[in-house]
């Protein structure tokens, strides 16, 4: 772990991640208040589709946003349920769900490209970018325009 008067500091950044299907995605730790296994949720009557209900977070209500419709993934057919990763908004918490947790990563600055021009236009539009590590490619999700595109 670098301290944070390091000047290595600015070399690299940390990444919360998690899976959505076969995509593998990042949110900058600072975002991210906690993450939690699966919680019961109330379903919102005349909500858009991405957003799946309220989740009672000791007392806040939190919105439960899927992020594989958000990301134009089809409905999982797991069995496994999803968690949640609470994020901070403008708004308060907010719970994205997704398929697994995965660890804080440390990636180096130098690794960041821009979104894949093949990637799906919607899926694209809410990438800030890529990061390519070793054996996979890390997605960068703006939080701030999935929240927008959930919402609407």
């Amino acid at each position: 772990m670098i301290e944070a008067g390091d000047p290595g500091r600015s070399m690299t950044r940390q990444y919360a991640t998690f899976h959505v299907g076969e995509l593998f995605l990042g949110i900058e730790v600072e975002k991210v208040q906690e993450v939690m296994r699966h919680q019961e949720m109330t379903d919102i009557p005349l909500a858009p589709p991405a957003i799946r209900g309220l989740i009672n977070l000791r007392g806040q209500i939190v919105v439960a946003v899927d992020t594989r419709r958000s990301l134009g993934l089809p409905s999982s057919e797991s069995e496994v349920l999803a968690r949640n990763i609470i994020i901070r908004s403008d708004d308060g918490g907010v719970s994205l769900l997704v398929d697994d947790i995965g660890d804080v990563l440390d990636v180096p600055l130098k690794a960041f490209a821009p979104v894949p021009e093949n990637m799906p236009a919607a899926r694209r539009e809410l990438i800030e970018g890529v990061y390519n590590l070793n054996d996979r490619l890390l997605l960068v999700l703006d939080t701030k325009r999935l929240l927008a595109s959930a919402s609407s």
